[in-house]
């Protein structure tokens, strides 16, 4: 996502945070507990390899997330919260809360429109 100019009141900044197609999803699978790479492939349906690999960069950049080398034959990553990644719930949780306000506002002024009868002109 193309990032926003600095705001005074800090709502661009949190947008580039968050922003991005899956980045919200991310942070979410990885409140929940956290990941392996092939494991948010798996529970993310749809997000390429190179846009999920771009988003954790910029996530952990952001300090949002951690990402965790375990040594061993086999190289393992994992990917967990930071505290800091962990206090956007509340505001995700908000912003989610009224999204859903949002859709069924919508839905209703819909109806309302499909319902109300159209005027046929002579």
């Amino acid at each position: 996502m193309k990032r926003l100019p600095d705001d005074d009141c800090g709502f661009a900044s949190a947008l580039n945070a968050i922003g991005g197609k899956w980045k919200t999803n991310i942070l979410w699978e990885i409140n929940l507990a956290p990941r392996r790479f092939g494991e948010l492939r798996r529970i993310l349906k749809g997000v390429s390899e190179k846009v999920l690999t771009q988003q954790l960069r910029e996530m952990e950049a952001d300090d949002l997330i951690r990402r965790e080398v375990f040594p061993g034959k086999v190289q393992r990553v994992e990917y967990s919260a930071t505290e800091f990644g962990r206090s956007l719930n509340q505001a995700v949780t908000v912003m989610a809360d009224w999204g859903k306000a949002y859709e069924i506002r919508m839905a209703l002024k819909a109806e309302k429109q499909i319902a109300r009868p159209v005027a046929l002109s002579a």
